[in-house]
Parts: C-alpha cells; structure tokens; sequence
C-alpha cells in the first residue's frame, strides 16, 4: 500500500509542475504591457517602472518562471496589486468560504445521491422510480445559473425568508450563516445529486442480480443487510470517481455560484483576477486550485486502493 501511495505522490508531484509551467505560460499571452493592463494607461511612468521591476517582468521568460517557482515553493504567492495585499493573505481569507460551500453541497451531493439511486434501484420500474428518475433528469439538463435565480425570486424577492447574498462565517454567526448558506449549497448541489442518483441505481442494478446477492438472500438474512453489506458496498467504486470529481469541481468551479450571490470566495477573486489582469492573483490561484484538485484526485485514488485490493496489487 506504501508503494501505491508512494507511485501517486510522485505522479502528482509531476502533474503540479506541469501545471505551473501552463499557468504561467498562459500569462504571457495576454497582449498589451501587463503592468498598464493591470493598473491602466494612466499611472505615472515612476510607478509602471517600479512595478514592472518588482514583479520581475524586465527579466528573460525562463528566469520570471524560476523565481515564481522558487517563491511559490517556500509560501510566497506574491503581490496583489489590484487588492493592494498579499495574495497569501488574500486567499487564506476567501479560501474557508469557498471550501464551506464546496465540502457541504459535495456531502449533501454524495449522501442524497446514493440515497435516491439506491432507492430507485431496489423499486425499479415503480411509480417511485418513474418520479425520481425523471426529476433526475431535470436536475442535470438545468443550469445552476438558471437555478440561482429562480431560488432567489422565489424564497428572497417574493417569500422573503432567505437573504440572496452575501456570505458569514459559521463561527462569527452561526444563524446568520445557515440562512446565507441555504440557497447556494442548494444550487451547488442539486446538480450532483441528480448525478449520483443516476450512477448509482446503474450501479445498483449491476450488482444487486449478481450470484452473491442471490445468495445472501437464500441465507435469510434481511433485505436491508443484503443491501448493505453486499449492494450498495460493491456499487461504490464508480461513486468514490465521482466524489473525486464533485469535491474539486465545488471547490474549484464556485465561480458563477459566487458571482449570483455575491459571495467572497475563491471563485469570485479569480474572476476579478481576469478581469483585471492580476498576474500574480491569477498565476497563484490557478496553481493552488489545481493542487486541491490534485489532492483529491489522490485521496481517491487511495479511497480505490482501500475499497478494491485489486487495484494497489495492479
């Protein structure tokens, strides 16, 4: 297990290195001056000179790419200059909103998810299964853009129970934030338990006409032991794929969710980075959000090892 762990490490490492060579690469094709892109046509030329210097831009392409390398390696993410503030700071504030919203509708995703699909797959061909079927369906052809809005018509503009923006930390008040984070987890995550209802009543309705099913139940043993122990156990290696999936695409692809609701989160200041040019906001916020995307690709992978000893022997 040791070994397996070990093999996914070092290819992880690689990927991250390639992706530092993408982001940074992908920098240098915005045309036009980056410091006047940045902070516009009309700073004084003193200051472009001065920021152009700091930002090592008067150095060749190789040497920028090293030195952003190097000081992101020892915890510099470097300057922002649009939010006048480090952008190690800037992202230790944004980051605990995005993974609050990212982690629970990731859960309530996976949970509901496999609640439904194993639901549907044990009545299959019910009116139960016709219902939630079809509501699945809907739930992945509309957008959550689309979503957003019509949760906000309905529960903030017409009932008024719920506010349609903004976003608190649980521990600075703990109310205030359940009733800001109920309509974007909703959006975030109707999307994903459609998707794993769906997956898992496939899954479900492979595993559960198999032979040693069968034969649990010529044992006698409860229908709700079968289930567990030997259905929906065996049913969830497509579902730890998905959950891999579902975790980085909350954390990472939290963009629109956040602009709807005007939430200060990640997804929010890598916008306000490409909108502005923040070369050094974009750079470490791409690299960081493909490191979390890395690491859940990991823990999948060891979820694999764990569920299937197949896999690691492979």
């Amino acid at each position: 297990m040791g070994r397996f762990i070990f093999k996914r490490l070092v290819q992880t490492a690689v990927i991250l290195l390639l992706v530092s060579v993408v982001a940074f690469s992908l920098i240098q094709f915005i045309p036009g001056d980056p410091v006047y892109v940045m902070l516009g046509e009309n700073i004084p030329k003193e200051y472009h000179d001065t920021v152009y210097r700091n930002m090592g831009l008067d150095q060749p392409l190789i040497q920028q790419y090293f030195r952003w390398l190097n000081n992101l390696l020892h915890g510099d993410m470097g300057y922002s200059y649009h939010f006048n503030q480090e952008v190690n700071a800037l992202i230790a504030s944004r980051l605990p909103v995005t993974l609050i919203l990212g982690v629970l509708s990731a859960l309530i995703s996976i949970v509901f998810g496999i609640l439904l699909g194993t639901i549907t797959a044990v009545k299959r061909g019910t009116l139960t299964d016709n219902i939630i079927t079809v509501l699945a369906n809907i739930g992945l052809a509309v957008p959550s853009f689309w979503i957003a809005v019509l949760l906000v018509l309905i529960f903030s503009i017409r009932l008024r129970w719920l506010p349609s923006f903004g976003f608190t930390l649980p521990w600075v008040d703990f109310g205030k934030s359940v009733r800001q984070m109920i309509l974007p987890v909703t959006c975030m995550s109707l999307g994903g338990v459609a998707s794993y209802a769906r997956q898992m009543r496939s899954s479900m309705l492979e595993v559960i006409n198999q032979d040693y099913v069968r034969t649990a139940r010529s044992k006698g043993l409860p229908e709700w032991k079968v289930l567990w122990r030997y259905a929906i156990k065996n049913s969830l290696i497509p579902i730890l794929t998905m959950a891999g999936t579902t975790l980085r695409g909350c954390i990472g692809g939290s963009a629109i969710i956040e602009t709807m609701f005007n939430i200060v989160g990640m997804g929010q200041i890598m916008v306000i980075a490409i909108n502005f040019c923040d070369y050094q906001l974009l750079q470490s916020s791409l690299f960081f959000m493909a490191a979390i995307t890395c690491l859940c690709n990991l823990l999948v992978d060891i979820a694999y090892a764990y569920a299937d000893p197949r896999i690691r022997l492979e």
